[in-house]
């Protein structure tokens, strides 16, 4: 069907509208928030569309941008579908090793959210959700035989891996509509995109899909500069609710998607409340938060900079952002704890096997390696500086220069 709008952009005042209250990375934040999120909980195969495309009423790109703003979907369950095709070294299974163990608590407990949803960085993955309100939600991995569910119920986080009888306890605030879990659904990730609404980019209405059943429109994105990675972002919106259903995001050097999560089936329905219950299985381990910490000693940093911990911290926190729009690059100060170079002084083998990884660069800046993806690219500099942004190579070597 063909497209409902053919506008480059929203107005100035729709733009001012969508940036309010915006932190100040804001810009840069939806593809640094893609990969965190896809290294977390998303990427997916297409959600299975219905053949023939819905007849609905025609909508302006403003009048489906205010639909999803005030959609407020609280009760579902479904099913999602999940594939990541982030372009990463193939290492034979050693990189979900590393992405897994960096970040499992200090007991190595395989229920650790933090740990386990990490998995879903790459390849295919199928997911049950259900949501009752802002205090309750479950999302189960089904693999394997076997079965990971992550349920939030109030203000208790439980974690269990089915695999390995091994339960995770931890707590947080009720809310938890801010959460990178949130985040993870076509409709967090789409409020992530519509944060780099501006004069950068062009809003379109592309027509209609069917998606798990329901009429949707179909929502395009696409920036305007060039330079950046991000080729298009759609999603398809509920046509009833505004809910989006499906969040696709395709790399401007074509191909398969980078990101594509969205339902293949959905209910509107209040899910049981004995859906967010849990109760410790027999014989099970039980690791809590509090022992989780405690069992991971804090970092001690010898920078010999001059720089104390906590303006490292700081740095690391609240990075500096250069440039504008989808050419946004985030700066870190590490306090020149780079990753050294297989041919840099006590580099060693670890270096090396690093550096294999990236490409190397030189510049006025000095000397680094970039390390890409099909979407996010990384400098980190020999003095300890990492530029990343959704930009290509050249783009992150040209701000390093000029902010030398």
């Amino acid at each position: 069907m063909a497209p409902y709008e053919t506008d480059d952009s929203t107005d100035t005042g729709e733009a001012d509208e969508l940036r309010s209250g915006r932190r100040r990375a804001a810009r840069y934040i939806v593809p640094v928030t893609v990969v965190g999120v896809a290294a977390a909980t998303i990427g997916l195969v297409p959600a299975l569309a219905d053949s023939g495309d819905p007849n609905l009423p025609k909508i302006t790109a403003q009048q489906l941008l205010d639909k999803v703003a005030k959609s407020d979907v609280q009760q579902l369950s479904g099913t999602v579908k999940i594939s990541t095709d982030l372009g990463l070294p193939d290492l034979g299974g050693l990189e979900s090793s590393l992405m897994s163990g960096a970040t499992k608590s200090g007991d190595g407990s395989s229920a650790d959210p933090t740990a386990k949803l990490t998995e879903l960085a790459t390849g295919t993955h199928t997911l049950r959700v259900a949501a009752d309100g802002p205090d309750k939600q479950k999302v189960s991995l089904l693999e394997n035989a076997a079965e990971y569910s992550l349920i939030h119920n109030g203000k208790d986080v439980w974690g269990y891996d089915s695999q390995s009888n091994e339960v995770y306890h931890g707590t947080t605030s009720a809310d938890t509509s801010k959460s990178d879990e949130t985040r993870a659904t076509p409709k967090g990730l789409t409020d992530e995109a519509l944060k780099s609404v501006d004069d950068t980019t062009s809003v379109t209405v592309d027509g209609t899909e069917h998606v798990a059943g329901r009429d949707a429109y179909k929502l395009l994105i696409k920036p305007k500069q060039s330079g950046t990675t991000v080729g298009t972002i759609s999603v398809a919106v509920d046509a009833k609710t505004g809910l989006p259903l499906k969040f696709t995001l395709t790399p401007a050097s074509g191909g398969a998607a980078v990101v594509d999560v969205g339902f293949t089936q959905l209910s509107l329905a209040k899910p049981a409340a004995s859906t967010f219950d849990f109760k410790t299985p027999k014989g099970a381990k039980v690791t809590t938060e509090d022992s989780a910490e405690k069992a991971v000693p804090a970092p001690k940093h010898s920078t010999g900079s001059g720089k104390s911990e906590k303006d490292l911290n700081k740095g690391a926190d609240d990075p500096t952002v250069l440039g504008k729009g989808w050419n946004s690059i985030a700066v870190f100060e590490t306090g020149g704890q780079g990753i050294p170079s297989g041919s840099s002084s006590g580099g060693g083998d670890l270096g090396g096997f690093l550096s294999s990884l990236g490409d190397q660069v030189k510049g006025s800046f000095g000397s680094g390696t970039v390390y890409s993806t099909r979407l996010i690219n990384a400098l980190v500099t020999d003095d300890g500086k990492v530029y990343v942004g959704a930009v290509t190579k050249s783009a992150l070597v040209k701000a390093a220069d000029a902010a030398k």
